[in-house]
């Protein structure tokens, strides 16, 4: 039988709690749900308002992974759905789950997802709020060059008055993220990519921005593509579909100066367990992307 619970007044069918998702560490399906519920005080400011892509992984890290936008068949009606532009090109809608509450959280963790969202809320469909660097390293090259990518980044980014914020992309990499004042999602790609290819002038040895691989080996792959209206990036804090628990996870920028070498963090892969503890410590690393604090206008705007 199904268990059946209650959040927020909501009632909500949890299956298969004890199935295990990550056979690698034996974490099952209720320890994700218990994840998510312990960081939703973090995690629900950056899903709220932006229109939720699901990558799905019902059978577990090892087992058949995909991609849907749409609204998920026997989608709670207490659930918001928003209308949204498929893209640019295309003037017809579509209808996207978006989690503004613990019991629009749990319900969706209960479908075992990884969380995708773009750059722009859905009330202002392709205008950025965020700039996002996804920097993706081709072996041999890791983490260590990663951070010394991100490190020349943020140099960058701050002689253009922009303020940046780091994250594990919960995989092999980071991402860097730019709070903005509301900017067109186009124009923002293109700041993006120019930031890209200046890196890559500063150091052809350390940094590529262009996707083929046989360009990436031994380098950072500085992806600026995610700016664009039609792309999503994982959320601050979500779990992913990889052999071990591990999260999206906030960083502080001495811990990216000090390349992973905290033996507490080998090479800044952050699990589960970790990132809710982290969050007790640290509360929310990103919380000014989401309160516009240090949000700035692209240089030249």
């Amino acid at each position: 039988m199904t268990p059946i619970t209650h959040v927020e007044g909501r009632r909500l069918a949890l299956s298969n709690l004890d199935k295990i998702l990550y056979p690698a560490t034996g974490f099952t399906k209720g320890e994700v749900l218990h994840y998510y519920a312990s960081v939703a005080p973090v995690l629900l400011p950056h899903l709220r308002d932006r229109p939720l892509s699901f990558l799905r992984y019902p059978d577990g890290a090892e087992g058949e992974t995909f991609f849907a936008k749409n609204v998920p068949p026997g989608t709670p009606d207490w659930v918001r759905v928003a209308t949204v532009p498929r893209s640019a090109r295309d003037t017809t809608s579509a209808r996207q789950v978006v989690v503004d509450d613990l019991p629009s959280l749990m319900w969706a963790a209960n479908l075992v997802t990884e969380f995708h969202t773009p750059q722009w809320r859905a009330e202002a469909p392709a205008v950025a709020d965020r700039l996002v660097l996804d920097l993706d390293p081709g072996e041999p090259a890791g983490i260590a060059e990663c951070c010394e990518v991100a490190l020349m980044l943020r140099e960058r980014l701050a002689a253009d008055g922009l303020t940046a914020f780091a994250k594990t992309s919960g995989s092999k990499g980071l991402h860097l993220l730019v709070p903005l004042t509301g900017t067109p999602s186009r124009e923002v790609t293109a700041y993006a990519k120019e930031l890209a290819v200046a890196a890559e002038q500063t150091a052809p040895e350390l940094v590529v921005h262009r996707m083929a691989k046989r360009l990436r080996g031994g380098k950072v792959f500085v992806d600026f593509s995610q700016n664009s209206a039609s792309k999503t990036t994982a959320t601050p804090y979500t779990l992913r579909a990889r052999p071990h628990p591990t999260v999206s996870a906030p960083l502080t920028w001495e811990e990216v100066a000090t390349r992973g070498e905290d033996d507490r963090l080998p090479g800044l892969r952050i699990e589960a367990d970790e990132a809710a503890s982290r969050v007790e410590r640290y509360g929310d690393l990103l919380a000014p992307l989401v309160t516009g604090e240090a949000a700035a206008p692209l240089p030249g705007s």
